[in-house]
């Protein structure tokens, strides 16, 4: 048995956080009810790579059923709240008042069905001055700061996924599962608030407190603010690789071995952390130096010898071809389409995914 078999998500969803929520629900066994409009989820034309569909779509809505309702008409807002009143959990980010305005008061919910979760999705929350805006991913990771921290030297980037709906899905599917925890204990619901921008506050905790302390972090691209040598080295032949050395003991054995230089380990120029990033130029360059006399291939296997982290920057074709990539299958409109496998794997149990809802399909 499935932890959340038995129980009915309500998810008036539409992209990308919401769905991640409500797809990680399904996967748990809830059965969820996506409450589309006739034209369906605008995700479902973000693209047209997974076997003619959107790659988003087709992620993030395996195993639930869509239940087409026109909430613009009385009787398609009708059998929402019917359906709500009957539910465990809802889910929704529409933008910010669009469901008080279609008339569906939480309040009124509560009292009908005191034990209803509900987890409302929203770019900056429910009260504050800027609330009542519509609000994307990159949006928030500009407005934010994220971009600030991102790419290299030259300008701001972006994070190549959707971080902020994805770190929003996460954050709101945990917070649900507590909220049914509770319940579990008291038979009482909850309602929760999660705003976009307060996860990424949330997730930019260290380097903010850099800032405030007086020590603005600036972007260096494939290295880390922090801790040094903790970056990226070209290889005499093969791909470049990355590194991690994580405490000057590390240091050390990486001098004695791979640089071939003992005493740069001692060296108070380099012996500490510290004092390695504030030396960080002349730090990577000596890295450099030894990276540039070995294979990608020779360095690997001598690292790895030594205990120390390194690891291929591939690509999505390293990616697809990873050795310890986990894939699932999963059903479509159009046909099978294969992906990365969810991250937790329980001990003795093998997950079946659903499969990915046409406009108005149920799984039966």
């Amino acid at each position: 048995m499935l932890p959340l078999e038995g129980l009915t998500v309500v998810a008036v969803e539409q992209a990308v956080a919401a769905p991640f929520c409500t797809s990680r629900l399904a996967d748990a066994g809830a059965r969820v009810l996506k409450i589309e409009r006739p034209e369906g989820d605008f995700a479902r034309g973000y693209d047209d790579v997974a076997a003619g569909q959107s790659s988003y779509f087709v992620w993030l809505n395996r195993g639930k059923d869509s239940v087409v309702l026109d909430l613009a008409t009385t009787d398609g807002r009708d059998r929402l709240v019917g359906l709500l009143e009957e539910a465990d959990v809802m889910v929704q980010n529409l933008k910010p008042g669009a469901l008080e305005r279609l008339g569906i008061d939480l309040d009124a919910l509560a009292r009908a069905n005191p034990r209803l979760v509900t987890c409302s999705i929203s770019g900056y929350g429910t009260d504050g001055p800027m609330a009542d805006r519509k609000a994307y991913d990159l949006l928030i990771q500009a407005d934010s700061g994220l971009c600030s921290i991102t790419g290299g030297p030259s300008e701001p980037a972006r994070v190549g996924v959707s971080i902020v709906d994805i770190a929003t899905g996460a954050t709101a599917y945990a917070a649900i599962l507590e909220a049914l925890i509770r319940r579990g204990i008291t038979g009482a619901g909850a309602r929760i608030s999660i705003s976009m921008f307060d996860v990424m506050a949330d997730w930019l905790t260290v380097p903010l407190m850099n800032h405030e302390g007086g020590n603005t972090p600036q972007r260096i691209g494939l290295a880390h603010p922090s801790i040094a040598p903790y970056g990226m080295f070209d290889t005499k032949a093969g791909p470049p690789l990355l590194i991690s050395i994580q405490s000057d003991r590390e240091w050390r054995r990486l001098c004695s071995v791979f640089i071939a230089n003992p005493a740069l380990g001692t060296d108070p120029r380099f012996a500490t952390n510290v004092a390695r990033v504030r030396n960080r130029a002349e730090t990577d360059a000596i890295v450099a130096r030894a990276f540039a006399e070995r294979s990608a291939e020779e360095a690997t296997a001598v690292l790895l010898a030594e205990g120390i982290a390194v690891a291929a920057v591939n690509d999505m074709d390293g990616l697809a071809n990873h050795p310890h990539l986990r894939r699932i299958t999963v059903d479509t409109p159009n046909g099978p389409v294969s992906y990365p496998a969810p991250a937790p794997v329980f001990a003795g149990e093998t997950r079946r995914y659903g499969a990915v809802p046409g406009i108005g399909d149920t799984l039966g």
